[in-house]
């Protein structure tokens, strides 16, 4: 009772604490809008980067983008903008974020939360970057395949800038959130909602449900499947690999004590 009454004794009030969180969503939003108008700016440019891999996948000279609607291309830039802001301010919210829950955690609890901070942008960028340097190529390639000609009618593929962008968004956002695969089960074993030796038992549903995820979140072609798949299986391995690494190593430091016990009683008597 009495560590619960230190602990009650040292919160700040609730009205502080909804300053607090008050006050860093204003940051978070200010630095966004900032940010925002920087990226509005150089949407076109940012565009350009994101149709890369469609310009490269047509032949040379061949490649373009539509708009059916007058005001479809504004949009898009929009889009654009408020998407590369995002990636570009999630560092700052992310640390606004930590800074407003690590007072609440204990030192133990911060030691193992930090690392899930780190690792969250590090592998959604990799997830990100798989999508987009080979995926997407892939992915296009396949796609424009189909043009040729039927029943003597030319088929060509004129690609919308609204419908492009939002393929890109989805591939971005599907590989990167799928990286994520790792975070999410550590956290689960550390919450204990999920044990090493369960998931490591359940390998033949874990590959059914990657090959799923990557039916879902890739186009139908088996190529790109593939290249989403292995990648979160082999995510899947390492978490488990980790986990054990962190489990011994949480055994040895709690062995340490038992170890020197005989040292300090033989010092001591």
């Amino acid at each position: 009772m009495g560590v619960l009454r230190d602990i009650d004794d040292t919160q700040a009030p609730l009205m502080d604490h909804l300053i607090e969180l008050r006050t860093r969503l204003l940051r978070s939003v200010l630095v966004l809008a900032v940010t925002f108008g920087v990226c509005f700016y150089f949407a076109n440019p940012i565009l350009a980067f994101l149709a890369e891999p469609l310009s490269n996948a047509f032949p040379d000279g061949e490649g373009r983008l539509i708009y059916t609607k007058l005001y479809e291309v504004f949009f898009v830039e929009m889009k654009v903008a408020l998407f590369a802001a995002f990636c570009v301010s999630f560092p700052f919210i992310a640390n606004q974020l930590w800074a407003f829950v690590a007072p609440g955690l204990y030192a133990r609890e911060k030691k193992a939360f930090l690392p899930f901070l780190i690792a969250t942008p590090i592998l959604f960028t990799a997830g990100a970057s798989l999508a987009y340097f080979v995926v997407m190529p892939t992915a296009f390639r396949f796609f424009l395949g189909f043009q040729g000609t039927a029943g003597g009618l030319p088929i060509e593929a004129l690609p919308s800038a609204g419908d492009y962008l939002s393929l890109v968004m989805q591939f971005i956002l599907a590989f990167g959130i799928s990286f994520l695969l790792p975070v999410l089960l550590l956290l689960l074993e550390r919450a204990g909602l999920v044990k090493r030796k369960t998931l490591a038992k359940a390998r033949a549903y874990v590959v059914v449900g990657v090959l799923g995820v990557a039916a879902i979140v890739t186009p139908p072609d088996p190529g790109s499947q593939l290249i989403l798949a292995v990648p979160l299986y082999l995510l899947f391995e390492g978490s488990l690999l980790l986990m054990l690494f962190l489990e011994r190593k949480e055994r040895a430091s709690d062995d340490e004590p038992e170890t020197s016990d005989p040292d300090t009683s033989e010092g001591a008597s």
